[in-house]
């Protein structure tokens, strides 16, 4: 049974340092945190630490994640061939809203290269705190996975 208080993390190398400060803030919002890696500044490849997040989005272990690469770019795709995963590419608060409302995005995907700490701390709170609206919204959400 997926638990709603529980958000994955998952990130590469490149975002390593900006998923430690997005886990503390997770942390301080009061959410459990699923840290799927990477544990280290040490390379490593994003599939490895995306697909075990996908994988339980999928299987309904958890509900959201945000994950973290260089560009956000990689992350993302391999997020996204998860048919439950909704992966948005997010460099500021208004995307982030419109992922939310308009995509119901269940994943932030953030380029920790392009960003700074605050943004990031911004981008974040606006993804856990903006509602899907919808309505003619909704129809369009359920032509994105292939079936």
């Amino acid at each position: 049974m997926p638990c709603t208080n529980k958000i994955g993390l998952a990130a590469d190398h490149a975002g390593y340092e900006l998923k430690e400060e997005v886990k503390a803030q997770l942390i301080a919002r009061g959410l459990q945190v699923e840290d799927y890696g990477c544990h280290s500044a040490e390379r490593c490849d994003y599939p490895d630490h995306a697909h075990p997040m996908g994988r339980a989005i999928q299987e309904g272990m958890i509900e959201r994640g945000i994950s973290i690469c260089g560009s956000g770019n990689g992350i993302s795709m391999v997020l996204n061939k998860y048919p439950r995963v909704r992966a948005a590419l997010c460099w500021n608060v208004e995307l982030a809203k419109l992922a939310r409302e308009h995509n119901d995005a269940n994943v932030l995907s953030l380029p920790a290269r392009f960003i700074s700490r605050e943004e990031a701390e911004a981008i974040v709170s606006a993804f856990l705190d903006t509602a899907f609206e919808g309505g003619r919204h909704a129809a369009r959400v359920e032509k994105i996975p292939i079936h």
